[in-house]
């Protein structure tokens, strides 16, 4: 089974040295997996026996339109009413353990890499019946409505059951795409990207959409507005808008995230 990086907690001791490779610029932030310790968790309103990580939420003059989370559920842990905002759409990932998610009258068993889109005003809840922790990341995003698209329906479904699409001309660089692209009714992607050992973003993309990228494993130089950086498991990068990146995948296993971007809608005349 494949391994999906998650926050480790824990407190380093006390000679370690601060100095680490967390950056936030006014185009980027890099909030490494080291710096993901348990002083910095977040407890929820409504949730039980449960800790999270924010990782990213609406920040003016940055990112805007999502919020992220790693969240992690002890034994009876989870929520009977999670979502506060009803006009909010999710996706949750599992990256390890077991957890059981009802939607409607509909039932599900978890694993890691099982993968749930959640459209907005759906009716759920997620608990941890198993004897140990487990641990998803959560997406959220206030869903844009457009007059004549229908909402899209919820989807349960696990990453190897969605294939890779390869970008053009190249076998080493490739995407698993939970949502059809060309459906107008989804506002975000929650997407997984693989690069094989060598391969690479051959150019520095720039463009409209914010991203949340979560390296799930392997290792990479990704280049963030005009800085290399070198990234790996449970490292989490934050991208404003037209920030220019670029990746070149390191190591010898695939290089792995699940990449978070804003779609199909026409860009906002006022702020």
């Amino acid at each position: 089974m494949t391994d999906y990086a998650f926050p480790m907690g824990g407190l380093p001791g006390q000679n370690q040295s601060p100095e680490g490779k967390a950056i936030f610029t006014t185009a980027y932030a890099v909030i490494p997996a080291d710096t993901m310790r348990d002083i910095v968790t977040s407890f929820l309103p409504g949730w039980v026996h449960t800790r999270a990580w924010v990782l990213a939420r609406p920040l003016s003059g940055f990112a805007e339109t999502f919020a992220q989370l790693a969240v992690e559920l002890a034994p009876g842990g989870g929520s009977n009413d999670p979502e506060p905002d009803k006009g909010a759409e999710g996706v949750l990932f599992m990256a390890f353990g077991e957890a059981r998610l009802t939607l409607g009258r509909d039932s599900y068993e978890l694993k890691a890499g099982s993968y749930v889109y959640l459209p907005p005003a759906a009716v759920w809840t997620i608990f941890n019946t198993s004897d140990e922790p487990c641990g998803f990341h959560w997406v959220r995003k206030k869903y844009k409505e457009v007059k004549g698209i229908t909402v899209p329906e919820a989807v349960v479904t696990h990453e190897t059951d969605v294939e890779i699409a390869l970008m053009p001309g190249t076998e080493k660089w490739g995407t698993q795409r939970f949502a059809d692209p060309l459906d107008l009714g989804h506002d975000m992607h929650v997407n997984i990207v693989t690069f094989q050992p060598g391969g690479r973003i051959p150019f520095a993309e720039t463009h409209v959409m914010e991203h949340g990228l979560y390296v799930l494993e392997g290792t990479a130089e990704y280049l963030l507005n005009d800085t290399w950086v070198s990234v790996g498991p449970g490292d989490f990068m934050w991208l404003r808008a037209f920030c220019p990146q670029a990746c070149i995948a390191t190591g010898d296993r695939p290089f792995r995230y699940l990449l978070y971007k804003d779609v199909n809608r026409h860009p906002e005349l006022t702020l």
